[in-house]
């Protein structure tokens, strides 16, 4: 009962950012205590990492949301919005058949459901990036590098970059918001830009989302404000998606 209350609340968050995109610029700013600081310290939210179930699939219940089928398996509302090609507001209806796993759209997406490796061998590496990218990308904030894409690890989907409370956070290219709000866990205030049918980035962390959904951004132009909602520190958590799929930014950022 109460996560789907919880659900139902997050979902009538994004609808209300929808609601709200044609009433002009938004502007979210939260202050989040910090070691050092005055007041007391409060815990932040856990980061969800997903675990994709490959070949599994949902069927939505009445009363079920995006969120609430994502918990349940384990997985990010992201994510599983993005799987499966859900836009913001991210309705689902009953009988809708969800896939708990993302979609190469050039493999066969089934794989072995139990692994047949000894334990002592690595994981099979995953392809960092696909063959070429049209876009041209940019460095969506200044500031050091601080964690690293890993390919396979879920922990580890995109890049953390360093920098201060106001920062400027850009548009790494041209294209549209198709997400700007605070209602997936793990992402503190998020603004998601999708580029074309294969690509979408992720702006993270965020103090201050400066764009509503819908809007069209250039490659540089300021869509938020670096901060420190749902992280331990001022930073951008930065993602570049393929067909739905993390792969490595610094695989397409200009080398520095």
């Amino acid at each position: 009962m109460m996560g789907g209350m919880r659900g139902y609340r997050l979902l009538a968050v994004a609808v209300a950012v929808v609601v709200l995109a044609g009433c002009g610029r938004s502007r979210v700013v939260r202050e989040y205590p910090h070691r050092g600081g005055h007041g007391p310290a409060t815990a932040l939210p856990p980061v969800r990492v997903s675990q994709p179930k490959y070949g599994a699939t949902a069927l939505v219940q009445r009363g079920q949301t995006v969120y609430r089928i994502a918990t349940e398996n384990g997985i990010t509302a992201l994510d599983l919005a993005l799987w499966n090609d859900i836009p913001p507001p991210y309705t689902i209806y009953p009988g809708q058949r969800l896939r708990l796993y993302p979609s190469d759209r050039r493999d066969p997406p089934v794989r072995p459901a139990v692994a047949t490796r000894p334990a002592t061998t690595p994981p099979a590496t995953v392809p960092v990036t696909p063959a070429s990218s049209d876009l041209v990308w940019r460095w969506p904030a200044e500031g050091a590098v601080v964690a690293t894409f890993a390919g396979g690890d879920p922990t580890r989907q995109g890049i953390d970059i360093a920098g201060k409370a106001g920062q400027p956070v850009r548009a790494a290219a041209d294209g549209v918001v198709v997400y700007s709000g605070s209602g997936l866990v793990g992402y503190g205030e998020l603004v998601i830009v999708k580029h074309n049918d294969q690509w979408l980035s992720a702006y993270g962390h965020n103090r201050a989302r400066l764009v509503n959904e819908g809007a069209l951004v250039k490659a540089g132009q300021q869509i938020a404000e670096m901060g420190r909602s749902g992280a331990s520190r001022d930073m951008l958590h930065f993602e570049i998606r393929y067909n739905g799929k993390p792969v490595d930014p610094q695989g397409y950022l200009p080398k520095r």
